[in-house]
């Protein structure tokens, strides 16, 4: 009797894991658009969005640091980093310490284009949440931060590998 109970409830999670990647992947494939599309309505690429927002959250970053936060291998997140410096919202400060050490460091027209970027966000996803109760709301925000943890952690942060994974 056991053994049919776990055979059963291990057929129902295959069945709810492929039913829950379907959805998760036809989930990511929008946001990718939706984030394109947001992203030239301010005049930056979408990885210039996920930079400028790195480096503003992180009130400065290396381009080491702003690649592994990207995924991205040095080089490509160095051409990002010069497209924000090209547009004035983003400078490169030596470090007092070690100046060997270049931080990109977000201007206030940097800070002024991602906040913008962040409250239009917001409101987008307050309108999407406000008929769901906050208990509600907390356990999707959970979820959201555990999908996130497990899948970066089985991401290459030194500039990504084709077909490999890390567990």
């Amino acid at each position: 009797m056991t053994t049919t109970i776990t055979h059963r409830q291990d057929s129902e999670l295959a069945a709810d894991a492929a039913v829950f990647s379907d959805a998760l992947g036809e989930l990511i494939r929008v946001v990718q658009f939706r984030d394109r599309d947001r992203a030239c309505c301010y005049e930056l690429s979408v990885s210039q969005c996920y930079a400028l927002k790195a480096v503003a959250d992180a009130s400065g970053l290396t381009v080491n640091e702003l690649a592994g936060y990207l995924y991205l291998d040095k080089s490509t997140a160095s051409r990002i980093a010069n497209g924000l410096v090209e547009k004035d919202l983003v400078v490169r400060e030596r470090s007092e310490a070690d100046g060997r050490i270049v931080h990109l460091v977000v201007t206030d027209a940097g800070r002024e284009v991602h906040d913008r970027i962040e409250h239009d966000l917001a409101e987008e996803y307050a309108e999407l949440l406000e008929d769901f109760d906050p208990a509600f709301r907390s356990a999707v925000v959970k979820l959201v931060r555990r999908l996130r943890r497990s899948f970066a952690a089985r991401v290459d942060t030194e500039g990504g590998s084709c077909c490999v994974v890390t567990r």
